[in-house]
């Protein structure tokens, strides 16, 4: 084996050779991927990954991202399989090898059992004559020229070549389904998409006993009493009848103090924003961000559809609800 003069010279062959590898794919997604995704978009029950090794660990992801674009899927270990697991799948599942020589001790068992139980099987190897291939409804070929090992042992390039066939297969089936960003937010509600696609403003609000709220007429001293008690920076103004009149703000106050007004004697009436930025009651927490950085303000005032104030919010309640 030759040595490469740098660890930068290693790390940019084992990238060219895996580049290469990837490219030699392209001329795979072919009929037989089009008849693996028929199958995968046709199967009522779970799709069922499996793979010894190196192959696992690709087969473990793979399910992962199946799963969470819309197609419900699971891996099993072969080892396992044989040892109680196999109970797990169902006629309903269509089941993935994944073997790059297709001849692995523990995943050719399974061949008969799968057989037997009528389930369809998709295999991803390098060797279209192996055992798996032959056994399978389907081969997707995912062999290599050459390892990026330079000893041509290690898993390198095979591995990665069937990774971007998962995620060829995956995408494929998303698309068919029409998965939608909101859809994804439903698979992931901890991430930040989840955050910011299913948060609704509702869920982040200050309502009730909460909302600071008064009514016009009020004295300014009155108005900024039940801010400071509230602590949102802000207060709605309303009619006597509960619609929304005003807001008023601390922006409000400074531009008051300017003008050397009594607060004992000045109502709330001259000193506050009317017509002013609102978001409507079960809008999403995103959208009330976007008004906000539009409009360069801190805070909105929740209503409902008879422009009725039923909440507030500031950008500190998004901050910590994870939506900015």
């Amino acid at each position: 084996m030759s040595h490469p003069t740098s660890f930068k010279e290693s790390g940019l062959r084992t990238v060219r050779m895996e580049q290469e590898a990837i490219g030699e794919l392209l001329q795979r997604i072919d009929g037989d991927f089009e008849a693996a995704c028929e199958l995968l978009m046709n199967c009522r029950g779970r799709i069922v990954v499996v793979g010894m090794g190196k192959s696992g660990h690709i087969g473990t992801k793979m399910a992962a991202t199946l799963a969470s674009t819309g197609s419900p899927a699971f891996f099993v270990h072969p080892g396992e399989a044989c040892h109680g697991d196999l109970g797990m799948i169902t006629v309903d599942d269509v089941v993935i090898t994944l073997s790059n020589s297709g001849n692995t001790g523990e995943m050719v068992t399974l061949i008969p059992l799968l057989k037997r139980l009528g389930v369809p099987m998709i295999s991803m190897t390098g060797n279209p004559d192996s055992a798996l291939a032959q056994a399978a409804n389907v081969n997707l070929n995912t062999g290599v020229t050459q390892e990026a090992c330079p000893l041509n042992l290690a898993p390198t390039s095979s591995t990665t070549v069937s990774l971007v066939m998962g995620d060829a297969l995956a995408i494929a089936l998303l698309e068919r389904r029409g998965f939608s960003a909101e859809d994804f937010a439903f698979s992931h509600p901890g991430g930040t998409l989840g955050r910011r696609l299913l948060l609704k403003v509702d869920d982040v609000m200050h309502s009730g006993e909460r909302l600071p709220i008064v009514v016009e007429g009020t004295p300014l001293r009155d108005a900024l009493m039940e801010m400071t008690r509230k602590g949102l920076g802000m207060t709605a103004i309303t009619t006597t009848d509960g619609a929304l009149s005003g807001v008023f703000t601390d922006g409000d106050l400074r531009r008051s103090l300017d003008r050397e007004l009594n607060m004992a004697t000045t109502s709330i009436d001259d000193v506050m924003t009317r017509n002013c930025k609102t978001v409507t009651q079960g809008v999403l927490a995103a959208e009330a961000v976007h008004i906000m950085d539009e409009s360069k303000i801190n805070g909105l005032i929740v209503v409902d559809t008879a422009h009725k104030p039923v909440g507030a919010l500031n950008m500190h309640d998004l901050l910590r609800a994870g939506v900015v």
